[in-house]
């Protein structure tokens, strides 16, 4: 009965029982009717295999089924009838629609019969297996296409129908993922081709394309089969695609197109089979024949200037066939392609989907066209495919028109063809608007979005029982379904009569397109005209809306807003609060208020929020990160609690964070105690970080009691007054005149305005003092405070009373200029347009420490010239005061030096460092007056690192040492004391002697102490620390820190043993002997030799300390130099003072590069035994007690020693203490090297238990994230016990490290520390171990193999290598192979490395690499000639011109090491005959 149905409903099906009704009329003339049926039966294409029918079966039987016997049986019963009562039925029987006499013969108004083919569309049950059709792509997903059809149809590909090279790039992804068989490179081109990455879909094809496509399966209608790609979609268009299936691959589309075919304008679907050199291969589907397509074509049709991607389908229009019929020279210029038609083919299956062909009209009527195809087939087109307008009014029967073929019409014979005249189907372009007066053109899509409602849609055409055919505006029609034409069941249209007659207008919504068709898809049901939203995307984000309860589980509710779409609430929205019983809120069927929170399209989702503090809110929302302003105040929804943060949640899903101290005001205990998650919470955006899309907002400053000024009246740029409120360490704080507003002032900006320092500018400025010249450079809209600077100074300008020149210029005359810039010789001065100068930093002024030797640029200075240098236009001039006014000065301090005779030995002065070699420091002294202080004359003890300590232009007061008149070299130094007066040693030293020392070392038995200004040291042992014979003395030992200043007693001297020992007793010193010893030496007057004054360029950024500070930091003792901040001291060495001056500290330096960390260098060692600094730690000349007494010449004296800032080198340092190492992981908690080293410090003391307990503090703090550095604490562990712990404390260690850590890792190290400390009994043990538990790994088995080499045990190592291999995976085998080969080489014998390698080239002879570590290891053996060997059994084989150069490259630099000159000659001349040869023969290897 299927059969019958389907002849009943194509009018071009055969009948299938003619035949055999023929053989049951006995009153015919059988062979009359058989030859009737023959004519009257199509061409159909029949099976050769039919059995051989019989007419008489033995037996009375018959071959036909009981369901055909009935059939005939009736037939033959009608038949015999119609002779009985002598009826002609072949007059009055009326025709059927199958007979195959008057096949598509349509009837006119009377009755009779006309030779027009009947126009019929195309729906899914004529869709079949094997048809060509031209569709349209509507949308791309990542695995599937959707396309338009014709008919209002849609159709699906996916991404394995597009082409066969696509496909094979799909399959070779696989491929790519798994690990390949060896860590070293393969072929260059092999890997290029692995390695390219496989196009998406998005990158192939694009919304609108013209598509030729064959149908490989056809699903019938309402089947639930899923389609791959198109994963959970739920609209129209694609549920439509889920019942066909469609394929582009050429050797398909283009099935039938023979070689012949090929004929310049010729159009086809292709595929990129490769990128060559010039141009692209082309796979047409043809047999024996490629295409080609060249860049420039290729350029010049494509948009962009990007390559097509090997897989992609073009269209193409050919050019010309190459004269041995292999290659098709093609273009795919759209314009080509677009007019290209057809005039003549040889086959009718040459016509292909979207042919351009010519045709001649044969029949008009009102549902479309007939037309003849090419002169031999027939072709209908139907009103879809027609221009605007009655078609009886646009075309005449005789017309000739060009048409694109869509498809050929099943089952037809001769063939016959559906062709379209639509203007955008003829340009093979998207269906198009022209808007308005300017000519604009849109979209289908974008003139009539979905969901848009026509008011007055106008019935043009009405299919009985198919649909409505409505005019939307002028050229653009809407197709309305009969079953979307009302809400009530309609079974069929009247074109006449009704609500639906030709003419009626009504309402109408788009519910979407037909691109092919270019119409719109409509509906007139009132219900979807009522329905707020059609698609998920059409719900906005943050919308108050009214919805019912749908249902209610136990993880969401459901409710429903409009039609099909749905939303969702999750149970952490309910309410503020979390329901305990949501179900007595929520009854089914009840109305409930609720906001949109989150929209998804891509996965039809929408999320609602019932909260009462969100649906309520009035603040602006955020749905995404633009959204967010600083300063915005909005509701959110905490979602996590952390211990330093919450975590909260915007509309949209969009997160932001609130940090612990802007979550309130007066928080006690956890955050968790104060906030739940769900609470919905107000709070400001404090700022956004688009880059990274963080949001950092606040509760505490969302707050009413939050008042943020309004800075938006303030613009940058604008100048301000204001009046200073506050002064702070870096800044002023200000308000601005009149506004009030707060604004920031650097200090540092305000001091380089009024030419001060930063603490000199403090002083001076008042609270309450008016500022003006200021200018906006920031605002802060959170903080409602604005940043400030003062205006910069414009430039001043010169003025001359006359013109100066080179010829008026005099020595001693007093000239003005403007400070161009700072050089190594000194300031160079502009004076004129031509003549230049400078001034020497020793010619600044009489006093160097008031003066300014580097005056600021562009400031102008007046200054006596002293040189003049006509040749080069330029002068030498002099700003000091005995210069410029030399009748009225104020006294010289520091006097001019011209020349090396000026100088004296032993003679004090002051001058500005030049440079700091690695050598030590040059000092000028004068313009042409260099002095050298060596390192040894820096400083009276010994520093390490030096050159930390001073800057270039720092101004420094020294000695004269020695003056080499004849090569004008002085030699500086900055060390105390008189150079004559010998140093005391150990002869001048008594027992009884109290002197003044410093501890150099500590040991268990006592204190090394070192007497100060000398070298002269002793032991201090520590039965000499205290008069309690029971006290301590470990501890007392601890109590000392090397560098300590004591005072001690010489206990005895031993001249001929050159000994001295001290005393530390307290019973031997008395309060007077720390008090400070009046040493009235003739050095007291000579001040403090080295550093002066740190020299303030013209930015004075370092601050200095006033009075009140300098002695607040004296009343500091020694114990407490590590806590006091770092500062700059300004030294005045000049003037005596009563009241005493901090000491020297080391300066700060300008540079903001932080101090380097501690850093592994050669891993960790037990013995604490770390690279130490050697620099002594300096001094303090009196003790804590002294500070007040009164300042003694001793002291002054003193003040030269520079102390050393410990908190300023705490980075560097390396901690000799507990506390010391506590206070350095306080600030690198993660460092494993620190932690370690802490446990080496344990040990050396022998604390075993506390080294373990630090192990185990360090992989509790170090963060999880910090694997390496756990990894190493644990080796370290493992260490500790396998050198101080036992087997089974090993073991647990063991264990647990591999637990945390990663397993193999943790087994080889154990085997290798077993290893390094001689237990190689256990050291195997553990590497079997490690081989069962990862025998899949070729590092263990080749570490192993290592192993027995070292130990050697040759016989057990060559036996791992085969139980490896069966292990191992395959893959793996060579890798094995090769380091099993090269540790033979190594720790074994050659010969047997060199089987190894031997077995794998002959096996493998294209792995370059495992040749060239057989090279490299014959090399090591230094056999030049095995090298040779190996290399002409290389260059046997065919490779890459690459690959040969790099093997010619290292033969030669092989000869050239190991070789002789003959040998590396020899390779050059191999390396240009093998050049030659593969010019003169290219293979696809050579290529």
């Amino acid at each position: 009965m299927g059969s019958k149905k389907r002849s009943l409903e194509d009018a071009t099906s055969p009948k299938a029982k003619k035949s055999k009704v023929a053989i049951a009329e006995g009153s015919r003339d059988k062979k009359e009717k058989k030859a009737k049926a023959k004519a009257d039966k199509p061409l159909q294409h029949t099976s050769n295999l039919v059995p051989e029918e019989i007419d008489f079966p033995r037996g009375g039987g018959t071959t036909y089924t009981p369901q055909e016997v009935k059939a005939i049986r009736a037939e033959a019963m009608k038949e015999a009838d119609e002779e009985l009562f002598k009826e002609d039925a072949q007059k009055k029987r009326p025709r059927r629609k199958s007979d195959a006499k008057g096949k598509g013969k349509a009837v006119d108004g009377g009755g009779k019969k006309t030779s027009a083919i009947r126009i019929e569309h195309l729906n899914y049950k004529r869709i079949t297996v094997g048809m060509k059709i031209l569709a349209q792509v509507v949308s791309i997903e990542p695995l599937a296409l959707i396309v338009s059809l014709p008919g209002q149809l849609y159709g699906h590909v996916q991404i394995t129908q597009v082409s066969s090279e696509l496909v094979s790039s799909l399959e070779s992804m696989d491929v790519d993922d798994e690990p390949p068989p060896d860590d070293d490179d393969n072929d260059d081109e092999e890997t290029d081709a692995r390695t390219s990455r496989v196009p998406d879909l998005f990158d192939l094809f694009r919304p609108g394309q013209y598509l030729r496509c064959v149908v490989v399966d056809s699903h019938a209608a309402g089947t639930t089969k899923t389609v791959a790609g198109a994963g959970r979609a739920r609209d129209e268009v694609e549920k439509a695609s889920r019942r066909v299936e469609l394929s582009l691959i050429p050797e398909q589309v283009n099935q039938g197109v023979v070689k012949t075919d090929l004929k310049p304008g010729f159009t086809m679907s292709a595929s990129v089979k490769s990128i060559e050199d010039h141009g692209y291969i082309l796979n047409l589907g043809v047999p024996e024949v490629s295409g080609f397509l060249s860049f420039k074509d290729a350029k010049k049709a494509l948009e962009s200037s990007s390559k097509l991607p090997v897989g992609s389908i073009v269209d193409v229009s050919v050019s010309k066939l190459s004269s041995n019929g292999r290659t098709c020279n093609v273009t795919i210029a759209p314009a080509s392609i677009r007019v290209s038609h057809l005039t003549e083919v040889t086959n009718v299956t040459s016509i292909l989907p979207g042919e351009l062909v010519q045709c001649l009209i044969t029949n008009v009527s009102s549902v479309g066209l007939n037309a003849q195809v090419l002169g031999y087939f027939d072709g209908t087109i139907d009103e879809y495919h027609l221009p605007p307008g009655d078609p009886t009014d646009n075309f005449k029967a005789g017309k000739k028109v060009k048409a694109r073929v869509l498809y050929e019409i099943p089952g037809t014979s001769p063939p016959r063809f559906a062709l379209s005249l639509a203007s955008h189907i003829l340009s093979r372009e998207r269906k198009s608007i022209s808007a308005g007066e300017d000519g604009d053109v849109t979209n289908l899509e974008e003139a009539y979005p979905i969901g848009t409602i026509l008011d007055a849609a106008k019935i043009v055409r009405v299919e009985a029982e198919r649909g409505l055919l409505v005019e939307v505006q002028d050229g653009i029609q809407g197709f309305v379904h009969i079953s979307h034409t009302s809400d009530d069941y309609v079974p069929s249209l009247s074109a006449s009569s009704g609500a639906w007659k030709i003419g009626a207008s009504h309402r109408a919504r788009v519910t979407g397109y037909y691109p092919l068709d270019g119409i719109v898809q409509l509906s007139m049901r009132a219900s979807v005209l009522e329905q707020k939203f059609l698609r998920v995307s059409d719900v906005q984000v943050g919308e108050l809306l009214k919805g019912t309860v749908k249902k209610l589980t136990d993880n969401a509710l459901f409710v429903s807003i409009s039609g099909s779409v749905d939303g969702v609430v999750f149970p952490n929205h309910y309410a503020d609060i979390l329901l305990k019983h949501p179900h007595k809120r929520f009854k089914e069927g009840s109305s409930i208020k609720c906001r949109v929170l989150v929209v998804d399209p891509e996965r039809r989702r929408v999320a609602f929020t019932a909260k009462k503090t969100l649906v309520e809110s009035d603040l602006p929302l955020i749905a995404r990160l633009e959204d967010a302003q600083v300063g915005m105040v909005t509701h959110a929804v905490i979602f996590k609690i952390m211990e330093k943060r919450l975590l909260v949640e915007f509309f949209n899903n969009v997160k932001g964070s609130i940090p612990l101290k802007e979550a309130g005001e007066n928080l006690v205990g956890p955050l968790a105690n104060s906030f739940a998650v769900g609470k919905p919470v107000k709070v400001r955006i404090i700022s956004v970080d688009t880059e990274k899309g963080n949001i950092s907002a606040s509760i505490r400053r969302a707050g009413p009691s939050f008042d943020v000024a309004d800075i938006s009246a303030v613009e940058i740029g604008t100048n301000v007054e204001g009046v200073v409120t506050e002064i702070h360490k870096d800044n002023a704080l200000l308000s601005l005149k009149p506004s009030n507003i707060r604004a920031l002032l650097s200090l540092k900006n305000l001091a380089n305005h009024r030419n001060l320092s930063v603490s000199q500018l403090r002083t001076s400025l008042k609270t309450g003092e008016e500022l003006d010249e200021l200018v906006v450079v920031t605002r802060n809209p959170e903080k409602g405070i604005v940043i400030v600077a003062n205006r910069p100074k414009t430039k001043p300008t010169l003025e001359h009373k006359q013109v100066l020149t080179m010829e008026t210029v005099e020595i001693g005359q007093v000239v003005g200029g403007r400070v161009l810039r700072h050089s190594h010789n000194g300031t160079v001065i502009k004076f004129s347009g031509k003549i230049t100068g400078t001034l020497h930093p020793t010619d600044s002024s009489d006093d160097y420490e008031t003066g300014i030797p580097f005056p600021a640029l562009d400031s102008i200075i007046k200054a006596t010239v002293i040189s003049i240098d006509k040749d080069k236009k330029h002068l030498v001039v002099s700003t000091r005061a005995s210069r410029t006014q030399p009748e009225d000065h104020p006294p010289i301090v520091d006097r001019e030096i011209n020349d090396i005779e000026d100088l004296k030995v032993g003679e004090t002065v002051r001058g500005f460092i030049k440079g700091i070699p690695e050598h030590g420091l040059f000092v000028t002294l004068g313009r042409t007056i260099d002095a050298r202080v060596q390192i040894k004359e820096l400083f009276d003890e010994f520093v390490k690192e030096w050159k930390p300590r001073f800057q270039v232009n720092q101004l420094v007061k020294g000695r004269v040492l020695s003056i080499d008149t004849v090569n004008k070299k002085v030699e500086f130094s900055f060390r105390s004391g008189n150079p004559s007066k010998p140093r005391p040693s150990l002869s001048d030293f008594q027992a009884g002697q109290k002197v003044n020392g410093r501890v150099k070392k500590i040991e268990d038995y006592g204190l090394f102490i070192e007497i100060e200004g000398t070298k002269v040291s002793g032991l201090c042992h520590k039965s000499e620390l205290s008069d309690n014979k029971d006290a301590d003395t470990t501890l007392a030992l601890r109590s000392f820190r090397e560098g300590d200043m004591v005072k001690t007693v010489v206990c005895s001297v031993d001249l001929e043993k050159r000994r001295i020992s001290f005393s530390l007793k307290p019973s031997r010193l008395t309060d007077e002997d720390f008090q400070p010893v009046d040493d009235a030496s003739s050095e007291e007057d000579q001040g403090a030799l080295g550093v002066v004054e740190d020299v303030e360029m013209s930015s004075a950024g370092e601050d200095g300390v006033d009075g009140a500070d300098s002695d607040a930091a004296s009343d500091n003792d020694e114990g407490q130099d590590s806590e006091i901040e770092p500062m700059v001291v300004d030294v005045d060495a000049g003037v005596q003072s009563l009241n005493p001056k901090q000491p020297d500290v080391t300066p700060v330096f300008r540079s903001a590069r932080p101090a380097p960390t501690l850093k592994i260098q050669g891993g960790f060692q037990w013995s604490g035994d770390i690279p130490q600094e050697d620099a002594d730690v300096p001094e303090s000349s009196e003790d804590g007690d002294s500070d007040e007494q009164q300042p003694s010449k001793k002291k002054r004296k003193k003040k030269k020693q520079v102390e050393l800032d410990l908190t300023a080198d705490m980075q560097t340092k390396t901690p000799e203490s507990t506390s010391d190492f506590e206070r350095v992981l306080l600030g690198s908690p993660n460092s494993s090297y620190l932690w370690i080293q802490y446990m080496s410090f344990q040990l050396q003391v022998a604390e075993i238990e506390k080294a373990r307990e630090i192990a185990k503090r360090a992989l509790d703090t170090i963060n999880f994230r910090e694997e390496t550095e756990k990894l190493n604490v644990w080796i370290a562990l493992m260490n500790l016990e396998n050198v101080y712990g036992s087997d089974e404390s090993l073991e647990t260690v063991f264990k647990d490290a591999a637990r945390h850590c990663e397993p193999k890792t943790v087994y080889l190290k154990l085997a290798s520390i077993l290893e390094q400390s001689g237990k190689h009994e256990q050291a195997e043990e553990q590497h079997k171990r490690t081989c069962k538990k990862f025998g899949g790994s070729s590092k263990v088995w080749t570490l192993f193999g290592e192993h027995y080499l070292r130990r050697g045990d040759v016989e057990q190592a060559r036996k791992l290598l085969p139980r490896s291999l069966q292990s191992l995976e395959k893959r793996k085998h060579l890798k094995t192979i090769s380091k099993f080969a090269q540790l033979e080489y190594k720790l074994g014998e050659p010969e047997r490395g060199k089987t190894l390698f031997e077995g794998i080239v002959d096996s493998h002879p294209k792995r370059w690499d495992l040749w060239s570590i057989y090279v490299d290891m014959e090399a090591g053996q230094n056999d030049i000639q095995s090298v040779r060997n190996l290399f002409d059994r290389v260059f046997v084989q065919k490779m890459t011109s690459h690959k040969a150069k790099a093997f010619f490259k290292k033969w030669l630099a092989l000869e050239k090491r190991i070789g002789d000159e003959a040998g590396a000659e020899t390779v050059k001349a191999k390396a240009i005959e093998w050049t030659r040869r593969a010019a003169a023969h290219p293979t696809g290897d050579e290529a």
